[in-house]
């Protein structure tokens, strides 16, 4: 299906420069097509921050055309929209063809940014769908974008949210709502696989050549695997995914949906949906309400995220040519993602440099939070005021088993003897946020946004662009979420 790209509409013109990027590649990767317009749309946030990356000119929300282009409904001057095709396996079963059911890319402007409508209508690969976004999981998705990049987490990014009071049904009839994202490459595992799976080596091979000389330049260099630049394509991105894996588990994020087609071959968090920051931890707390086999539990992401890249050495074994070099190619996963955990927990306990006995105190700790289920966030963000002014009881107040604390916390005092005391305190404030997106967060800027009152969505922004810091007066926003919180029910169509 291809859809006519000639547009006598007027044009907005953004302020950017536009340059060929995933679109070189040539129409068997994709299909040019218009965003399907929403009537009257209208801001519902924005992020400055990634306006300035992304170079737009200062008041660009105020320029004539750019509400409607960032909604589908006026093109963006200088672009050739596409949908782009992969496949993907789906709760570990493959699901064939998928593709860009409801994201259209506007393009990559000079800077090397790939711009993307979500939500902007139709297109190919809908696979029977609307092509629609609600409100509710663009506001989800575009606070938590946000969130994960001022947690230093890679991610991609979103510009805005953009809605109408046009309706779309889910669950029940919900209104529509587009969201702009930004990232260097939306590329997927999916992406390798659908050119496998269909034995197109030669488009298979333009792909990989694309990726590497793009974003893994270095590959072509190297002395790895015998000078195979695929294999070393493949480690690669493997240690990206390992180290991204392991700030998800430190932070205690949950994707809730790792699918193969979700999975970034940059190594950045993409595809914002079923998602949850852990409240009470919990190592098997499933996140996702459709996830009924619990594939994507909290404590299961690190093995699904290595069983998703042994399905990208699976599509790459053409070009890479042997079996046992294509699983070599996966085996720094296996230290990569336990090194940099026990890293990111490491400056989460203020500890600047590595000790025999580091790996039991972390894995001390997390067994006592996890047999009350005691808060994340709030547990570390408490040990690191603890380490800054000396109080113990605000930390210890959260546990029943106070022997229990108490004998990991002499271990901890011991551990920390040689420390310097203020040292130690900035590493653990910078390392353990005291704002995350709580579900309970989103869902009440969500219900004002959806009265159009969207001032909730700014507050939480900002809060959470700069999530280690005090923001007095925020309190609230870092505190125990409320009991019906636990009733909030996220799904694949979130």
């Amino acid at each position: 299906m291809s859809l006519p790209v000639e547009d006598t509409r007027p044009v907005a013109d953004l302020g950017l420069r536009w340059k060929p990027g995933f679109s070189t590649l040539g129409p068997a990767f994709f299909t040019e097509l218009r965003p399907t317009p929403l009537p009257d749309p209208y801001w519902v946030g924005h992020s400055d921050a990634v306006a300035r990356e992304l170079g737009l000119p200062s008041g660009w929300r105020e320029s004539e055309g750019t509400l409607a282009a960032l909604t589908g409904s006026l093109p963006v001057a200088g672009t050739r929209p596409i949908a782009t095709v992969y496949s993907g396996h789906q709760f570990g079963v493959w699901a064939g063809q998928l593709g860009d059911g409801r994201a259209i890319l506007l393009g990559e402007t000079e800077g090397g940014l790939e711009v993307q409508l979500k939500g902007a209508g139709r297109t190919p690969y809908s696979r029977g769908g609307d092509g629609r976004a609600v409100l509710r999981s663009s506001i989800r998705e575009f606070l938590c974008s946000e969130a994960m990049h001022g947690l230093g987490i890679p991610t991609t990014r979103a510009l805005c949210v953009t809605g109408s009071d046009a309706r779309v049904r889910r669950e029940e009839l919900e209104s529509a709502a587009v969201v702009t994202r930004v990232a260097p490459s939306f590329v997927r595992f999916g992406h390798f696989e659908h050119f496998a799976a269909n034995q197109r080596e030669d488009e298979l091979r333009a792909l990989a050549d694309y990726v590497i000389d793009r974003y893994y330049p270095e590959c072509r260099t190297t002395a790895r695997f015998n000078g195979n630049a695929y294999a070393a394509f493949l480690e690669a991105v493997s240690e990206r995914t390992a180290a991204l894996l392991a700030q998800w588990q430190a932070v205690g994020f949950c994707h809730g949906v790792m699918n193969t087609d979700n999975m970034s071959i940059l190594g950045l968090t993409i595809d914002y949906g079923p998602f949850q920051f852990l409240d009470g931890f919990d190592p098997r707390h499933i996140c996702n309400h459709s996830d009924t086999q619990g594939r994507y539990a909290f404590n299961q992401q690190p093995n699904v995220a290595y069983w998703n890249l042994f399905c990208l050495a699976q599509a790459l074994l053409p070009l890479i040519g042997d079996q046992e070099i294509a699983v070599a190619a996966l085996e720094s996963y296996k230290t990569v993602f336990p090194n940099a955990f026990e890293d990111r927990m490491r400056a989460k306990l203020g500890l600047s440099a590595p000790a025999e006995d580091d790996r039991a105190l972390i894995e001390g700790v997390l067994k006592l939070m996890a047999a009350e289920k005691v808060d994340h966030t709030i547990f570390w963000r408490r040990l690191s005021k603890h380490m800054a002014d000396g109080n113990i009881e605000p930390v210890r107040d959260l546990f029943l088993d106070r022997a229990g604390f108490d004998a990991w916390m002499l271990t901890f005092s011991e551990r920390h003897a040689q420390s310097q005391r203020a040292e130690a305190a900035e590493l653990m404030l910078r390392s353990n946020p005291k704002f995350v997106l709580r579900n309970h967060l989103g869902q009440q800027a969500i219900e004002a946004s959806q009265q159009k009152d969207h001032a909730g969505v700014a507050t939480l922004l900002k809060l959470l662009e700069t999530p280690f810091e005090e923001h007095p007066g925020a309190d609230d926003y870092a505190g125990f979420p409320p009991d019906w919180a636990s009733t909030i029910e996220i799904s694949c169509s979130s």
